[in-house]
Protein backbone atom coordinates (compact mmCIF):
# COMPACT_ATOMS: atom_id res chain seq x y z
CA UNK A 1 0.00 0.00 0.00
CA UNK A 2 1.71 3.54 -1.25
CA UNK A 3 1.54 6.86 0.03
CA UNK A 4 0.86 5.76 3.46
CA UNK A 5 0.81 7.67 6.87
CA UNK A 6 0.75 6.48 10.53
CA UNK A 7 0.01 9.58 12.62
CA UNK A 8 0.18 8.45 16.98
CA UNK A 9 0.37 10.43 19.76
CA UNK A 10 3.15 9.76 22.21
CA UNK A 11 2.27 6.98 25.14
CA UNK A 12 0.93 8.27 28.60
CA UNK A 13 4.08 10.88 29.95
CA UNK A 14 5.06 11.16 33.86
CA UNK A 15 3.20 14.87 33.71
CA UNK A 16 0.25 13.17 32.11
CA UNK A 17 -0.61 10.71 34.63
CA UNK A 18 -0.18 13.74 37.31
CA UNK A 19 -2.27 15.81 34.88
CA UNK A 20 0.18 18.70 34.87
CA UNK A 21 0.48 21.21 31.53
CA UNK A 22 3.08 20.05 30.15
CA UNK A 23 3.71 21.55 26.47
CA UNK A 24 7.70 21.88 25.63
CA UNK A 25 9.26 20.49 29.01
CA UNK A 26 11.13 17.38 28.51
CA UNK A 27 9.41 14.29 30.38
CA UNK A 28 9.81 10.45 29.65
CA UNK A 29 7.01 7.92 29.33
CA UNK A 30 5.54 6.27 32.41
CA UNK A 31 5.14 2.31 32.64
CA UNK A 32 1.35 2.37 30.92
CA UNK A 33 3.20 4.80 28.09
CA UNK A 34 5.30 2.26 27.34
CA UNK A 35 2.89 -0.47 27.26
CA UNK A 36 0.78 1.79 25.15
CA UNK A 37 3.65 2.69 22.72
CA UNK A 38 4.20 -1.29 22.40
CA UNK A 39 0.57 -2.14 21.76
CA UNK A 40 0.50 0.52 18.86
CA UNK A 41 3.63 -0.85 17.57
CA UNK A 42 2.04 -4.06 17.65
CA UNK A 43 -1.55 -2.96 16.03
CA UNK A 44 0.40 -2.12 13.32
CA UNK A 45 2.53 -4.87 12.90
CA UNK A 46 -0.58 -6.74 13.01
CA UNK A 47 -1.81 -4.51 10.16
CA UNK A 48 1.44 -5.59 8.05
CA UNK A 49 2.84 -2.16 8.11
CA UNK A 50 6.26 -1.10 7.58
CA UNK A 51 7.70 2.04 7.26
CA UNK A 52 10.28 3.85 4.79
CA UNK A 53 10.98 6.74 7.15
CA UNK A 54 9.70 8.80 10.15
CA UNK A 55 9.62 11.99 11.81
CA UNK A 56 9.31 13.05 15.54
CA UNK A 57 9.23 15.73 17.92
CA UNK A 58 12.38 17.09 19.62
CA UNK A 59 11.02 15.76 22.84
CA UNK A 60 11.59 12.58 24.54
CA UNK A 61 8.14 11.39 24.98
CA UNK A 62 7.37 11.24 21.48
CA UNK A 63 11.06 9.67 20.48
CA UNK A 64 10.73 6.95 22.90
CA UNK A 65 7.35 6.27 22.04
CA UNK A 66 8.58 6.05 18.12
CA UNK A 67 11.55 3.81 19.22
CA UNK A 68 9.12 1.04 21.01
CA UNK A 69 6.92 0.82 18.05
CA UNK A 70 9.83 0.57 15.48
CA UNK A 71 11.42 -2.18 18.27
CA UNK A 72 8.32 -4.05 17.49
CA UNK A 73 8.07 -3.82 13.83
CA UNK A 74 11.76 -5.18 14.15
CA UNK A 75 12.88 -1.76 12.16
CA UNK A 76 14.91 -0.38 14.80
CA UNK A 77 17.82 1.21 12.33
CA UNK A 78 14.87 3.59 10.26
CA UNK A 79 15.88 6.87 9.31
CA UNK A 80 14.63 9.19 11.45
CA UNK A 81 14.43 12.74 11.63
CA UNK A 82 14.00 14.55 14.41
CA UNK A 83 12.70 18.29 14.44
CA UNK A 84 11.17 20.59 17.22
CA UNK A 85 8.41 22.27 14.52
CA UNK A 86 6.54 19.04 15.42
CA UNK A 87 6.74 19.73 19.26
CA UNK A 88 3.57 19.80 21.49
CA UNK A 89 2.12 23.37 22.07
CA UNK A 90 3.83 25.71 24.68
CA UNK A 91 1.62 26.29 27.28
CA UNK A 92 4.19 29.14 28.43
CA UNK A 93 3.18 29.79 32.28
CA UNK A 94 0.78 27.09 32.78
CA UNK A 95 3.93 24.68 31.62
CA UNK A 96 4.07 22.68 35.15
CA UNK A 97 1.13 23.18 37.03
CA UNK A 98 -1.71 21.13 37.57
CA UNK A 99 -4.85 21.40 35.69
CA UNK A 100 -7.27 21.03 38.07
CA UNK A 101 -5.51 23.43 40.62
CA UNK A 102 -5.09 25.84 37.67
CA UNK A 103 -9.22 25.31 37.49
CA UNK A 104 -9.86 26.52 41.04
CA UNK A 105 -7.18 29.29 41.00
CA UNK A 106 -8.43 30.99 37.36
CA UNK A 107 -11.92 29.49 36.47
CA UNK A 108 -12.67 26.50 34.62
CA UNK A 109 -13.96 28.29 32.16
CA UNK A 110 -10.75 30.41 31.55
CA UNK A 111 -8.61 26.92 31.24
CA UNK A 112 -11.17 25.50 29.53
CA UNK A 113 -10.26 28.41 26.77
CA UNK A 114 -6.70 28.11 27.35
CA UNK A 115 -7.19 24.58 26.41
CA UNK A 116 -9.69 24.69 23.90
CA UNK A 117 -10.06 27.36 21.86
CA UNK A 118 -8.37 27.50 18.41
CA UNK A 119 -6.78 30.87 18.89
CA UNK A 120 -6.37 32.24 22.29
CA UNK A 121 -2.91 31.28 24.13
CA UNK A 122 -2.13 30.81 27.53
CA UNK A 123 0.21 34.05 29.18
CA UNK A 124 3.44 33.40 27.45
CA UNK A 125 2.31 30.19 25.73
CA UNK A 126 1.04 29.41 22.26
CA UNK A 127 -2.13 29.07 20.75
CA UNK A 128 -3.51 25.63 18.78
CA UNK A 129 -3.17 28.32 15.99
CA UNK A 130 0.09 29.21 16.84
CA UNK A 131 0.79 25.60 16.76
CA UNK A 132 -0.54 24.92 13.53
CA UNK A 133 1.51 27.73 11.77
CA UNK A 134 4.60 26.00 13.08
CA UNK A 135 3.31 22.49 12.45
CA UNK A 136 1.50 22.72 8.99
CA UNK A 137 4.82 23.97 6.93
CA UNK A 138 6.72 21.97 8.49
CA UNK A 139 4.57 18.75 7.44
CA UNK A 140 3.69 20.23 3.79
CA UNK A 141 7.75 20.93 2.68
CA UNK A 142 8.87 17.81 4.56
CA UNK A 143 6.47 15.14 5.59
CA UNK A 144 3.89 14.67 2.65
CA UNK A 145 6.58 14.69 0.19
CA UNK A 146 7.54 11.76 1.38
CA UNK A 147 4.13 10.36 1.23
CA UNK A 148 3.38 11.58 -2.33
CA UNK A 149 6.41 9.65 -3.19
CA UNK A 150 5.12 6.26 -2.64
CA UNK A 151 6.87 6.08 0.67
CA UNK A 152 4.94 4.94 3.91
CA UNK A 153 5.70 7.02 6.78
CA UNK A 154 5.35 7.45 10.14
CA UNK A 155 4.97 10.63 12.61
CA UNK A 156 5.42 10.22 16.13
CA UNK A 157 4.38 13.75 18.03
CA UNK A 158 2.08 15.18 20.29
CA UNK A 159 -1.87 15.69 21.06
CA UNK A 160 -1.50 19.65 19.04
CA UNK A 161 1.03 19.18 16.92
CA UNK A 162 -0.97 16.12 15.33
CA UNK A 163 -4.20 17.88 15.73
CA UNK A 164 -2.90 20.50 13.30
CA UNK A 165 -2.07 17.93 10.88
CA UNK A 166 -5.72 15.86 11.23
CA UNK A 167 -7.50 19.55 10.97
CA UNK A 168 -5.81 19.91 7.78
CA UNK A 169 -5.84 16.18 6.41
CA UNK A 170 -9.73 16.32 7.24
CA UNK A 171 -10.65 19.65 6.67
CA UNK A 172 -11.92 20.34 9.95
CA UNK A 173 -12.70 23.97 10.54
CA UNK A 174 -11.44 25.63 13.47
CA UNK A 175 -14.98 24.71 15.55
CA UNK A 176 -14.27 20.76 15.11
CA UNK A 177 -10.96 20.53 15.78
CA UNK A 178 -11.08 22.43 19.06
CA UNK A 179 -13.20 19.12 20.08
CA UNK A 180 -10.77 16.25 18.65
CA UNK A 181 -9.21 14.55 21.46
CA UNK A 182 -6.30 12.24 19.71
CA UNK A 183 -5.76 9.01 22.63
CA UNK A 184 -2.43 8.66 23.68
CA UNK A 185 -0.46 5.18 21.45
CA UNK A 186 -3.56 5.22 19.29
CA UNK A 187 -2.39 4.86 15.66
CA UNK A 188 -4.07 6.97 12.47
CA UNK A 189 -3.95 5.29 9.72
CA UNK A 190 -3.75 7.51 6.38
CA UNK A 191 -3.71 6.62 2.75
CA UNK A 192 -3.43 9.61 0.60
CA UNK A 193 -4.27 10.33 -2.83
CA UNK A 194 -1.64 11.33 -5.49
CA UNK A 195 -3.19 15.37 -5.06
CA UNK A 196 -2.74 15.02 -1.42
CA UNK A 197 -6.52 14.32 -0.26
CA UNK A 198 -7.40 11.37 1.88
CA UNK A 199 -8.31 8.19 0.06
CA UNK A 200 -8.80 6.17 3.41
CA UNK A 201 -8.29 6.58 6.63
CA UNK A 202 -8.37 3.73 9.99
CA UNK A 203 -8.48 5.20 12.87
CA UNK A 204 -7.55 2.40 15.69
CA UNK A 205 -8.71 4.09 19.03
CA UNK A 206 -12.14 4.35 17.54
CA UNK A 207 -12.21 0.71 15.88
CA UNK A 208 -11.07 -0.01 19.73
CA UNK A 209 -13.73 1.82 20.95
CA UNK A 210 -16.42 0.40 18.63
Amino acid sequence: MDNVLVLVRHGQSVWNAKNLFTGWKDVDLTELGVEEARRAGATLKAEGMTFDIAFTSALVRAQRTLDLILEELGQTGLETIKDQALNERDYGDLVGHNKEEMAKKVGAEQVHIWRRSFDVAPPGGESLKDTAERTLPYFEAKIMPEVLDGKNVIVSAHGNSLRSIVMKLDNLSEDEVTQLNLATGAPIIYRLNQDGTVAEKTDVAAQAVA
